[in-house]
C-alpha cells in the first residue's frame, strides 16, 4: 500500500484507488479486480487458497490464546496485539514439518521444541514493556505457577509513570490446547505496594494448576495506580500496564 504525502489528504475512492486513514497515517490502496468467487475456484489461485487456509488457522490460534488470557490482557494490551500475536502464531504454524502445504497448523507446529520459545517473552502492550519496567529477577515454579520476586524495592526496581503512587503485581498460569481450542487460566493473589523504599518479597501463587493439558503459559502483569484521598485510580485506563509471557512450556 502507498502512503499519501501531499498537503491535501484524500479519503474515499478515486479511479479504483481507495484512500483511508489509519494509525500509521493516510494511506492509499489499489482496488483489486479479482473477486472472491474466482479466488475460491480458479486453479490459478490454488496457492492463494492454501495461504488463506493457513492464515485462518494462525488467526484462530491467536484468538484462542487471547480469549484464554483475556482477564489479564483486557487492560494491558496495545491496539496492535491481535496482528502481533497472529504473526507469532504464523511462525509457530511454519514449524509444522508434517502437514501438506495449505494444511500446516498450530496444533502440529506447537509440538516442535522451538515453538514455545516464540511465545516466551511476548509483550501484550508494546507501549509499556514489562522488560523495561521491572528490573528485578524472578523465580518461576513451573509446577505450581508461583512467581517470586525477592527483596523488591519499588522505588529502585520499578520504572513508574509520572503520577503513580502504587504498583500492583498479578500472575497467571494458563493451559492452552491449540488443537481443540480448550483453555484454562488460573490467577494468583494480587500484591499492591506503595512506590517507596520499602523492601518486600512479592509472592504470586495461582489458585491451582490449569485443568487443560497442552501448552503452559506463565504470565506476569504490572499495573499502576494513583491514590487520591485513600482511593486508588488506574492511570490513563491502564495505558501504562504491562503483561508479559515470562515462561512457556
Amino acid at each position: 500500500m502507498a502512503r499519501q504525502s501531499g498537503l491535501i489528504k484524500l479519503k474515499g475512492t478515486l479511479d479504483n484507488v481507495s484512500f483511508y486513514k489509519t494509525k500509521d497515517g493516510h494511506l492509499a490502496r489499489m482496488k483489486t479486480s479479482v473477486d472472491a468467487k474466482r479466488i475460491a475456484s480458479d486453479p490459478a489461485f490454488e496457492r492463494t487458497r492454501e495461504n488463506n487456509r493457513e492464515f485462518a488457522n494462525s488467526a484462530t490460534g491467536g484468538k484462542v490464546m487471547r480469549d484464554a488470557l483475556r482477564p489479564m490482557a483486557l487492560n494491558a494490551s496495545d491496539s496492535r496485539v491481535i496482528s502481533r500475536l497472529t504473526k507469532v502464531m504464523t511462525a509457530i504454524k511454519n514449524l509444522d514439518a508434517v502437514s501438506a502445504r495449505g494444511e500446516r497448523n498450530i496444533g502440529q507446529g506447537i509440538t516442535d521444541p522451538n515453538a514455545v520459545l516464540k511465545l516466551k517473552g511476548f509483550e501484550f502492550n508494546k507501549d509499556s514493556l514489562l522488560s523495561a519496567i521491572l528490573f528485578k529477577p524472578m523465580t518461576i515454579n513451573t509446577g505450581t505457577g508461583e512467581i517470586v520476586i525477592a527483596d523488591l524495592i519499588p522505588q529502585m526496581d520499578v520504572v513508574w509513570p509520572q503520577g503513580a503512587t502504587h504498583v500492583q503485581f498479578t500472575s497467571g498460569f494458563a493451559g492452552v490446547d491449540f488443537v481443540n481450542g480448550d483453555k484454562d487460566l488460573q490467577l494468583s493473589n494480587v500484591v499492591n505496594l506503595p512506590i517507596d523504599g520499602t523492601q518486600t518479597t512479592v509472592t504470586l501463587t495461582p489458585a491451582s494448576a490449569p485443568t487443560v493439558a497442552g501448552t503452559n503459559l506463565y504470565l506476569l502483569k504490572i499495573e499502576f495506580f494513583q491514590e487520591v484521598n485513600g482511593v486508588q485510580y488506574t492511570l490513563k485506563n491502564g495505558a501504562f500496564n504491562a503483561l508479559r509471557v515470562v515462561e512457556a512450556q
